[in-house]
């Protein structure tokens, strides 16, 4: 080292140990990486310092040294790395004021890539030996418990070697441990001793005892805590560790059931939890001496307990304990743990089944399942022991209360349990005995009780061989009755679902059976006595048709039942145009309802995708014969916005899911019949030529229809080519701007929106988007325009398609939405525009659609956008002010709320002034996005507390203030 470099490193390490001059640490460090000097000078340099007679000089000169390691020790090499190992060491039996900067310095050399072999041990034993770690300080503890799981990341093999010492020294090490953040530390280190092989010797115990001392954990976090850490994180950390390996089980499980006596409930379940986790770990050995005791304290939790945590917890426990009884081996002299503790279940549970009227009935009946769920061996044991009886006494008992119970009870047992495919149902030999008991409680007049035999009923049909071809059909013909018969909308329900489950598993008998009947129902002729049916009869006869109807969809899963019940539906629809059939309003729109829902959920095969592009030119071919429709007596319903409005989603949901061929045929008819008037794929076409569908100067009527292109064209996947693109957004345009139909209009912006925002990105679509801007701008700037409201239309939902995929000159046009903020005519409109920018749209632009959705649109969109909110508030005149708070509202109320807490205090002054705004839709959207903030309010709020109080008191005396009870919330 030249005599410069020298002099540098001697006046830096006098600067900082003498000086004081902390920083002096980080200068040294920066001329050591530069090469001025090596560590082992520094060394040297500090020697006099090392050896002073102060121990303050001292600690100062290991501090230096250690400070510098911390930015240094990836630069060292092995042989240097040793020397300070063993400097360190040494230090380690030095005064206690060195021990801090001894210790921060070792946990540098851990991160050695280069630390020499045996190192690891050496530093080790020197820890446990040489320093009393509950004496230090909470940082220096917590830089030795880093040191422990550093080395035993990097030098596992090593600290293995030590044998169970390294358990013992760590056992010291944590005893007395009470800080969080440092029982976190120990925690994962005692997870890694006992789930990665350490050898645990004859310091079990001793282990177990230094962590389950905290067991269970009691700790409540300090206000405006800035670690963190909560209670759950430590019960699981811990939770980890004692439930790691069997060998603590001799130990743990006493300790389990002496804490379940705890009054604390947070106690109880910390305890069944921990149980539940020991028994995935376990095998039936280790439990067998403590059943008994396991037993009587589940029981009693179960029993006595008022709380359904605990409840719920305690069966989770039964469950997981005879799961692991029940992978035991049996050999001929051990005993079957599984069968003793089934028998003490029983012995305990099974007579209170008998008690129907009585309290214990259920918590018996939910630990019997409990155990029965666990495990085939003891879904059959359990099953043999109870069902005989419950099958008995629902027989023998007439009152309705105790026949319900009895079925509720049967029905926790009646449930499918894995197992090998070759394993017939533990449920078979009473598979006569429950169907009997199923269809005699479907017979009865009794609500509950049909709906807990639908159940039952739903989950024999789930299991095979339990339902024999006749029990499906006499099943059928119960659910079929019930449909026509049965007013009680919670039992219709109740036969949707268990129809809809059946069917997926049995179609052939609701072929047969079911549907013929449903369709004969809906196309009877209605009932009347004399002259006309009364008022009643008409809506009975209604309600009727809707169960049907409702039922028709549930059943439709399987491609089979498609095909037999979509054609029902689609008569309807046709039924209600011509006026042959006497459907109401109500009753068309349910069933484009149902056929939604149909094609919704049935199976994505070919034979189901046919079926709904052939549905398509149906549909269309109604709406076109409806907009066609000459004057006459009867007017068709399909008409109707909100037919056309229902019949959308039945288009768009199959369009979506169509395969790329005929998703590709549907797009080219679409566009050539409302581009071209081509009919010739429409069902009896017996349609003029020269229909223009397009045109805004035709009927309204027709013109409407342009929301069905939208379904048939949106929802297309992007691979799918939409032919004529060019002329076909021409048409729209043309369509949007200038028809005075909002139904036509907007659809129109609608569809040319969703068009655009699958549009390859290049020159094509920035012209086609400027020209459009244009046009949209010249008749919005001009005020006796009579079509500015058709042309902000157009520009809400184009701002929205090109805001969705990031696209550049999306800002032009949501500029053009601030700018129209103080509009006299369209400020309103323009507000609450802004909550559908950043809201889902159901029928267009969403990902279901397959639009280009870009993840976190909005909240690019607020941080590109919220400064000029502000701005246009600032400058506009007090009485143009509340649109610009409307808007603000829109958005942030749309915003993540970690984003929301992170804005709040720069936008907090404008949220409170749109609570004085007389708008009721701003204080409506206001305090919509204040009250979730309120729940865990940030410091800035809490300083506007008053302001705000203020604020929504005024609010209470408001005259448009809609005040709605809500439930109380718990404090604590």
């Amino acid at each position: 080292m030249m005599a410069a470099d020298s002099a540098l490193l001697l006046g830096l390490v006098e600067e900082f140990v003498l000086g004081q001059q902390d920083r002096k640490a980080v200068d040294t460090a920066t001329e050591l990486k530069a090469g001025q000097f090596t560590i082992l000078q520094l060394v040297e340099a500090l020697g006099l310092h090392l050896t002073s007679s102060q121990p303050q000089t001292r600690a100062r000169g290991v501090q230096l040294l250690s400070n510098v390691l911390q930015e240094c020790h990836g630069d060292l090499t092995e042989r240097e790395v040793e020397v300070l190992i063993v400097f360190y060491e040494n230090r380690l039996k030095d005064h206690y004021v060195i021990t801090p900067h001894v210790i921060q310095g070792l946990k540098a050399l851990t991160k050695c890539s280069v630390l020499p072999p045996g190192s690891a041990v050496s530093i080790l034993k020197s820890l446990f030996q040489d320093i009393h770690v509950q004496s230090l300080m909470l940082a220096e503890r917590s830089c030795v418990y880093n040191i422990l799981i550093r080395l035993m990341e990097s030098r596992e093999s090593e600290l293995k070697g030590l044998g169970a010492d390294f358990v013992y020294g760590f056992v010291q090490s944590v005893d007395g441990e009470r800080d969080p953040r440092n029982l976190l530390l120990a925690f994962h280190i005692a997870r890694k001793i006992v789930h990665e092989g350490y050898d645990l010797g004859k310091f079990t115990e001793e282990l177990f005892e230094v962590t389950s001392c905290y067991f269970p954990i009691d700790f409540s976090p300090p206000p405006n805590d800035p670690h963190g850490i909560t209670q759950e994180e430590l019960v699981l950390a811990l939770r980890a560790v004692l439930t790691g390996t069997p060998r603590f089980a001799e130990f743990l499980l006493p300790l389990i059931i002496e804490k379940l006596d705890s009054d604390v409930q947070s106690a109880k379940v910390d305890s069944l939890q921990t149980l539940t986790a020991c028994a995935s770990v376990y095998e039936h050995k280790e439990l067998a001496q403590f059943l008994p005791g396991l037993w009587a304290s589940l029981r009693r939790e179960v029993f006595q307990t008022a709380s359904e945590r605990v409840e719920s917890a305690g069966l989770a426990a039964v469950g997981s304990l005879t799961a692991c009884l029940s992978r035991s081996v049996l050999n001929s002299d051990s005993e079957d743990s599984l069968n003793v503790f089934l028998e003490l279940v029983l012995k305990d549970c099974q007579h209170h089944l008998c008690e129907p009227d009585l309290k214990l009935v259920w918590p018996s009946a939910k630990l019997l399942q409990a155990t029965s769920t666990a495990s085939y061996r003891a879904s059959h044991r359990v099953a043999a022991a109870v069902l005989p009886s419950l099958i008995e006494q629902y027989n023998s008992r007439t009152q309705c209360a105790q026949r319900r119970t009895l079925l509720e009870v049967l029905q926790g047992f009646v449930h499918p349990v894995t197992s090998s495919e070759e394993d017939e149902s533990v449920l078979l030999d009473f598979r006569q005995s429950l169907c009997s008991i199923v269809f005699s409680a479907l017979s009865e007049s009794n609500a509950d009780l049909q709906i807990t035999s639908m159940r039952v009923l739903t989950a024999l049909g789930q299991q095979t061989g339990l339902l024999l071809e006749s029990d499906v059909e006499l099943a059928v013909d119960h659910l079929t009755r019930l449909i026509l018969e049965e007013e009680d909308p919670k039992v219709s329900l109740a036969v949707v679902e268990c129809a809809g489950a059946l069917a997926r598993l049995h179609p052939a008998a609701f072929i047969s059976k079911m549907v013929p009947r449903l369709k004969e129902e809906i196309f009877s002729e209605p009932m009347a006595q004399g002259d006309s049916a009364t008022p009643s009869q008409e809506h009975s006869q209604q309600a009727v048709r809707q169960r049907c109807v409702a039922a028709l969809a549930a059943v439709s899963s399987r491609p089979s039942l498609v095909q037999e019940s979509t054609p029902v539906l689609l008569q309807v629809l046709t039924s209600a145009h011509t006026g042959t059939g006497a459907f109401s309003l109500e009753e068309v729109i349910s069933v484009c309802h149902s056929l939604q829902k149909i094609a919704e959920q049935a199976q994505d095969t070919e034979e189901t995708g046919r079926v709904f592009h052939d549905v398509i030119p149906r549909l269309l071919g109604l709406a076109l014969q409806a907009a066609l429709q000459g004057s006459s007596d009867h007017r068709s319903p399909i008409l109707e916005e909100t037919v056309l409005s229902a019949m959308v989603p039945i288009i768009s949901t199959t369009c979506a899911r169509l395969q790329s061929r005929l998703a590709g045929q549907t797009a080219s008819r679409a566009v050539s019949l409302f581009l071209d008037g081509d009919v010739s794929f429409l069902p009896e076409n017996a349609f003029p030529s020269q229909i223009q569908l397009l045109k805004a100067g035709d009927s309204r009527s027709q013109s409407q229809m342009v929301c069905l292109l939208m379904g048939c064209v949106c929802w297309l996947p992007r691979t799918v080519e939409v032919p004529q693109m060019d002329r076909l957004l021409l048409e729209l345009e043309e369509l949007s701007c200038t028809c005075d139909h909002p139904l036509a209009y907007t659809s129109a912006a609608k569809c040319y929106a969703g068009l655009v925002n699958k549009s390859p990105a290049g020159e094509a679509l920035d012209s086609l988007i400027d020209r459009t801007l244009k046009r949209i701008s010249t008749e919005l700037d001009s005020a006796s325009s009579p079509v500015r409201t058709q042309a902000f239309t157009l520009l809400l939902w184009v701002s929205k398609a090109l805001l969705l995929r990031y696209h550049p000159l999306s800002t032009a046009l949501t500029d053009k939405l601030f700018s129209l903020l103080s509009d006299p005519e369209l400020g309103s409109l323009a507000a609450d525009g802004f909550s559908l920018l950043m809201s889902d749209s159901p029928d267009v632009l969403n990902r279901g659609s397959h639009a280009d959705v870009r993840i976190m649109y909005r909240q690019r969109f607020f941080a590109e956008n919220s400064a000029k909110l502000v701005e246009g508030f600032n400058a506009v005149v007090q009485e143009k002010k509340s649109g610009y708070l409307k808007a603000l509202s829109h958005i942030v109320n749309n915003l993540p709320r970690q984003v929301q807490l992170t804005e709040l205090p720069a936008l907090l002054p404008l949220l409170l002034e749109a609570l004085s705004c007389p708008d009721q839709g701003v204080q409506v959207s206001t305090l919509s996005c204040l009250q979730p903030v309120l729940l865990d309010p940030p410091s800035a709020l809490i300083t506007q507390l008053e302001v705000l109080v203020g604020r929504t008191l005024a609010l209470t005396t408001s005259p448009t203030m809609s005040v709605s009870p809500r439930p109380h919330r718990k404090c604590g």
